[in-house]
């Protein structure tokens, strides 16, 4: 029995350190391994499915200026995952994580949201092309939100989150690219934002996407409005 009891300690160890180092990596929750207990405590529409694109007005000072430039109520989008049976959205904050559906729709104002989804989802977005969009997605977990928003993936906002996702996942472009100079910038709110973000040197020229650009997109349409 002595033979097997070194082995059977250092097995032991082994283990609790690997599970130590993955809960440091992926918290509770936010790691879709560790999310199969998690039961969702409000009724959630039946309609909601993997793939969706959920839509809400965030409060903060920079949401309000992005409302007010883009000409829309919405402030912040994700993509709706479904992992091990429960209902996530995969969300460009700070940091870039999977958020259960729940607790999402609280953070928006009075806990209402949109969901839109492809008018051809079900031809399109089948179990393959899901995967696709799960596993390019991995690459932005834990990255950091990007204030400038910058056509980068070094760090990535939430409609451009969305929108890189379908690009690069399913092939599909969501909705024409647009330039930060093509957006109301007058307002003095935003220009607040605007000056302290870039001091006198406003990337005008940079490419931008916004949710207002996604939820009027021609291939989505809308599944449930809570507005």
């Amino acid at each position: 029995m002595k033979k097997y009891l070194l082995p059977g300690i250092t097995f032991l160890l082994s283990f609790c350190c690997a599970l130590y180092v993955t809960m440091q990596v992926f918290p509770k929750n936010q790691n879709p391994f560790l999310t199969s207990g998690i039961k969702d405590e409000i009724n959630l529409p039946y309609k909601i499915q993997d793939g969706d694109i959920i839509f809400q007005t965030s409060e903060s000072s920079q949401c309000e200026a992005v409302r007010i430039a883009t000409n829309s109520k919405f402030s912040h989008c994700g993509i709706i995952y479904e992992i091990n049976g429960n209902l996530f959205v995969f969300e460009a904050v700070q940091p870039v994580k999977l958020t259960p559906l729940n607790d999402w729709i609280t953070y928006g104002r009075d806990k209402k949201y949109l969901v839109k989804r492809l008018k051809n989802a079900a031809e399109v977005l089948n179990e393959n092309t899901l995967q696709k969009m799960k596993d390019y997605s991995q690459q932005f977990m834990g990255k950091q939100y990007d204030a400038f928003f910058e056509w980068t993936d070094t760090r990535i906002y939430c409609s451009e989150l969305v929108w890189k996702i379908y690009k690069n996942g399913a092939n599909i472009e969501l909705s024409k690219l647009q330039q930060l100079k093509d957006f109301n910038l007058k307002d003095e709110r935003v220009q607040k934002i605007l000056k302290e973000r870039y001091g006198n040197n406003i990337p005008l020229e940079e490419k931008v996407v916004s949710p207002s650009n996604l939820v009027d997109s021609d291939l989505l349409v809308t599944v449930v409005d809570t507005y």
